[in-house]
């Protein structure tokens, strides 16, 4: 059904700013109330135009000529209302200039606006973080596939259910790099939330209006950190191997364990990054490469015994870094062989050493949470706080030592009050 509408066409002139005698034919476009004005780029004097008829004087070629140009105009203008009058159930004149200025929302699809963040963006993200804005682009590709049989959509076409449509898919979607586990809930919503953050983009370059997020809510499980107790952890320090690539492993893993490093940070460290602190020692002196926040470290004895270590190492010379660091894949798949060497029942990641580091190697053994949360370089000490939650063993380390001490002062004050009952 289509509903009653109103359209209606104007040319006008508007001088130049610094100009009173000549200036540029525009075109007004009134739908529904509403009025959308740009320009024709036809060039003219003030006193070649007629206000009351709204065309070019005279009859000369130039005014004939401009004057058919100008019925061309409105010609064009009006099989474009009428095309849009049959798709759309109400009309704004921003339709009509964007599709007669050849800027139309139909020229941008999905998959150029994933196009154009990746061309704008490729020089500032990180290689991982454009990884997984590529695993989001195959998601949605095999999405819309499923919804349509095609591989792109109209941005104008997203709406909140289709933001909806796709996380159901991404529920029941078996990637097929994953053999068994289809993708966790936060997984999940780190796909929507990338998928957000391109709309926001399309909105801000005026592609499209409407935000389809406007009433969706973007939420995560909190997950529980894991991280290695003191005897698996133990377990990964007292064994040797044989192959050096595992040694590697071993030994970056436990690097990060003792300082809180992350993979990229410590893929970055070069020769520069270590100073003598304040307390004569070695300090690892950097910035987080995900939040830019400083890094302010002391190394720990096993810490500067790797670094000794590998400070020769012909790929860290070569690269000029200070260890010799393979892709976080490759790390992450030698750790789980590691993980079965070392008969660790537990999904070894490289991340977990951060943990390990926050929770096993810090808290546990006394180290105030303001001061972990600097090392670590979080911005705010309730990140930190997530780790503190998890510390179940340390909790109950600490109430028994506020029982006994409970009870030496209760003993105290019995054999006080005893001794003076006595006298």
């Amino acid at each position: 059904m289509i509903n009653q509408q109103t359209f209606a066409i104007l040319f006008f002139y508007r001088s130049k700013r610094k100009s009173k005698t000549s200036g540029t034919i525009y075109i007004r476009i009134t739908a529904n109330g509403l009025r959308s004005d740009f320009t024709s780029n036809l060039k003219t004097l003030k006193s070649e135009w007629d206000p009351k008829k709204g065309h070019f004087k005279g009859s000369s070629i130039k005014a004939k000529t401009n004057n058919f140009m100008l019925e061309q105009i409105k010609t064009k203008l009006m099989c474009i209302y009428q095309e849009i009058r049959l798709e759309e159930d109400f009309i704004l004149p921003a339709m009509i200039q964007r599709k007669f200025m050849g800027t139309d929302d139909k020229q941008h699809s999905l998959l150029s606006l994933i196009a154009y963040h990746y061309d704008t963006q490729k020089n500032t993200l990180e290689i991982g973080t454009l990884k997984h804005y590529k695993t989001t682009k195959k998601y949605l590709v095999a999405f819309l596939f499923e919804l349509n049989k095609s591989n792109d959509i109209y941005l104008k076409k997203i709406d909140y259910r289709f933001i909806t449509d796709f996380e159901a898919f991404l529920r029941k979607y078996q990637p097929p790099e994953q053999a068994i586990r289809k993708l966790a809930h936060n997984s999940i919503m780190k796909h929507l939330a990338r998928l957000r953050t391109l709309i926001n983009l399309a909105i801000k370059l005026e592609w499209i209006e409407n935000d389809p997020f406007k009433f969706y809510k973007i939420c995560y499980k909190k997950s529980k950190r894991t991280f290695l107790s003191k005897d698996e952890l133990f377990k990964i320090e007292t064994k040797n191997f044989s192959f050096e690539r595992l040694q590697i492993v071993k030994d970056l893993f436990l690097f990060s364990c003792y300082t809180g490093l992350a993979y990229s940070d410590i893929k970055a460290l070069t020769t520069n990054n270590i100073i003598i602190g304040i307390d004569g020692n070695q300090w690892i002196h950097s910035s987080r490469k995900k939040t830019d926040s400083l890094l302010q470290i002391p190394l720990l004895p096993l810490a500067t015994e790797l670094l000794q270590k590998y400070k020769h190492h012909p790929i860290s010379e070569l690269k000029n870094k200070l260890f010799p660091v393979p892709s976080n894949q490759k790390l992450n798949a030698y750790l789980k062989e590691l993980a079965d060497i070392c008969e660790i029942n537990k999904n070894l990641t490289f991340h977990m050493a951060r943990h390990t580091f926050a929770t096993t190697v810090t808290l546990s053994n006394g180290v105030p949470i303001e001061t972990v949360s600097k090392v670590l370089g979080h911005n705010k000490i309730s990140t930190t706080q997530i780790y503190a939650k998890v510390l179940e063993n340390k909790i109950g380390e600490d109430m028994n030592t506020l029982r006994n001490k409970l009870n030496t002062d209760t003993y105290e004050t019995t054999m006080a009050n005893s001794i003076m009952k006595s006298s």
